[in-house]
């Protein structure tokens, strides 16, 4: 797995419409922070119907999401994919870019702050 903390300009317009049904679905508020496999999925795109995999990040809370997105006459649209692979798990850790954020708001509100580590995540 390959995760791009910047989302390629191909697939801008359809990680906003994943997010956007995302966040619709699950009454969240999350935030793309990565785009898993970006070179594959713009590859994959091209062909019309894909699937896309994403890091978002809702405070403190980082997932996993991956969606099938067909373009339609209105724009996009998106549904939930069918994840097989038990190795990638739904919740991770927030990506490098966002954790040192996360660090400092959580050392603004504490003390000190103690990170446990539990198979890849923490």
């Amino acid at each position: 797995m390959n995760v791009s903390e910047e989302t390629p300009t191909e697939l801008q317009a359809a990680s906003e419409a994943a997010l956007e049904w995302t966040n619709a679905t699950q009454e969240s508020h999350y935030e793309i922070t990565g785009v898993i496999d970006a070179e594959d999925t713009v590859a994959r795109a091209r062909a019309g119907s894909f699937e896309l995999g994403l890091v978002l990040c809702d405070g403190d809370v980082c997932a996993r999401e991956q969606v099938v997105v067909e373009r339609s006459a209105e724009g996009f649209r998106v549904s939930a994919a069918e994840v097989d692979d038990p190795l990638i798990p739904p919740l991770l850790d927030p990506p490098i870019g966002v954790r040192t954020g996360w660090l400092n708001a959580q050392l603004d509100k504490h003390k000190f702050v103690v990170l446990v580590f539990y198979r890849g995540l923490w």
